[in-house]
């Protein structure tokens, strides 16, 4: 074959092939590729100027698609140039990101592999260290990301994921109307997601927020209302029966040290029959849970009251969903269950952001 057409096969565009070896027993090939004759404009990979002159230049060794067979190994001629900003830098190549030693048409393959195969067998498949693999999926990841359509992020959503004792909080944000995260964060502070708001969204974008769905912590609602002046926090309804969840739990663990001898066995190993909904449980748990309702009234109380404050979402207007939680919090008179009017207190602190949730849906 001659040179030129390798240089057709290897479609590297301003680029031409004017040296091959191929080592048939060690299934090798090699290609020495330099510019074409009117490729003459060097950009600077720090700023992006465009110049004529070269600085120096030299020879680059990167692995690319194989032919076959046959492992492929590109060198290619790269130049300096003398950048009156960044000073002497490389010059730009769009099929060599970075200084990786592989081109951007290998970390295309090997990142779309990825996409249906473990890493270990895409380092198998393509002979390579798994950490090299990871190194290039997430070089391909961030191309595609840069590159891609980004849908219009107008609700969102905050939560935070617990990592441990070290690492301990991670925030996320995500657009709650596709699913997909878009950022995270170490720890759970309000400059964490200021973070967010600074570096990953422009003003324009910051105005079109119009709903944010978070927990009750208050650096979070914090930072939001001070970037995104337009959005309405709605509390998430997840984490405000995690609230009513601790409440039941801490009038089980009061009931077993109020109750003495026989009757803490009663109240002993059912935290989970009452953390899970009725609905959810079959006849046999149905049947111990009445049978320590007929032993201990205040627990029976208390999961009744957990049980009916689910239904303060089923409302669609603001005036019914207020009726109820006043109708809900009368039922706490004279019941002496401390946990639960203190969820009481807690969930009337916090009426607009859950007020929120039917003034969205009707907007």
């Amino acid at each position: 074959m001659r040179d030129s057409e390798f240089t057709r096969i290897l479609d590297w565009p301003g680029y031409r092939v004017f040296r091959h070896e191929i080592d048939e027993s060690g299934k090798s090939l090699r290609l020495w590729v330099r510019r074409k004759g009117g490729n003459r404009k060097l950009i600077c990979s720090g700023c992006g100027r465009k110049f004529t002159e070269a600085h120096d230049y030299y020879q680059r060794e990167v692995r690319d698609l194989p032919w076959r067979k046959y492992r492929t190994t590109v060198i290619v001629e790269l130049y300096r140039v003398c950048c009156p900003e960044c000073g002497i830098r490389i010059e730009k190549v769009p099929q060599l990101p970075g200084k990786s030693p592989c081109s951007k048409d290998f970390e295309d393959a090997v990142g779309l592999a990825c996409e249906s195969a473990s890493v270990r067998q895409v380092a198998r498949q393509f002979r390579l260290a798994a950490s090299t693999v990871r190194a290039m999926d997430l070089r391909y990841l961030e191309r595609w990301n840069a590159t891609r359509r980004k849908d219009r992020l107008e609700q969102l959503g905050v939560d935070e994921i617990y990592f441990g004792k070290q690492m301990k909080f991670i925030t996320v944000v995500s657009n709650l109307e596709t699913g997909e995260p878009l950022w995270f964060g170490q720890d759970r502070k309000q400059e964490t997601l200021d973070e967010f708001f600074r570096t990953q969204l422009n003003a324009t974008q910051r105005k079109r927020i119009t709903a944010a769905c978070v927990d009750m912590w208050r650096p979070f609602t914090n930072s939001i209302t001070q970037w995104a002046r337009n959005c309405r926090i709605i509390y998430d309804k997840f984490h405000i029966l995690q609230h009513a969840n601790k409440a039941i739990d801490e009038v089980r663990r009061a009931e077993f040290f109020r109750k003495g001898g026989r009757m803490r066995g009663v109240v002993k190993g059912k935290r989970w029959l009452l953390l899970t909904r009725w609905m959810n449980l079959d006849q046999h748990k149905r049947q111990q849970l009445n049978h320590l309702f007929a032993l201990n009234r205040r627990v029976m109380k208390a999961y009744l009251l957990k049980e009916s404050l689910e239904r303060l979402w089923t409302y669609r207007y603001e005036g019914a969903m207020v009726r109820y939680l006043q109708s809900w919090i009368a039922q706490l008179r004279w019941q002496r269950l401390a946990p639960f009017q203190k969820l009481a207190q807690m969930l009337v602190e916090h009426l607009d952001g859950i007020l929120n949730h039917v003034r969205y849906a009707a907007s």
